[in-house]
């Protein structure tokens, strides 16, 4: 029964090996390219994680041109990469903006009222990324 337990593990790791060194081949180049590393929202903000079950969600967001989005909070972390367009997102407690393109990594500040205004003349398309507690929304509009 050992004997065949450590053949059985032999050819596992054999067979990982291979499969890693696949993977290692020059045959097929993984380039990776850093976009961002950040430690706070766009508002200075420092970026922390929910305490309790962390459930992370991924969605696709398309913005027509001209269009804002109404005022809204996240109570959580949530981050977007700008794929195509130009947005400009307005902090409405402090009055303040900023503006970002194609190719651009948002950390949306957390707890503070803001809109976001599609300002190009085509659709704004993001990868947007919440970390939140598990089952929570992570959008609260302004009444």
């Amino acid at each position: 029964m050992r004997n065949i337990l450590a053949s059985a593990l032999l050819l596992a790791a054999a067979s990982y090996a291979t499969t890693a060194n696949a993977l290692d081949s020059s045959a097929t180049p993984v380039v990776v390219t850093p976009l961002a590393s950040k430690t706070t929202t766009a508002s200075g903000q420092p970026i922390t994680l929910p305490q309790k079950n962390l459930e992370v969600q991924v969605s696709a967001y398309q913005i027509a041109p001209g269009a804002t989005l109404p005022v809204h909070k996240h109570p959580f972390p949530r981050y977007a990469y700008v794929e195509a367009g130009t947005l400009k997102v307005t902090n409405v407690e402090a009055g303040s903006s900023n503006t970002y393109k194609t190719g651009d990594f948002i950390v949306e500040m957390i707890g503070q009222w803001h809109q976001a205004t599609n300002i190009g003349t085509d659709p704004v398309k993001l990868l947007v990324i919440d970390q939140i507690e598990q089952g929570a929304k992570n959008t609260i509009l302004k009444q």
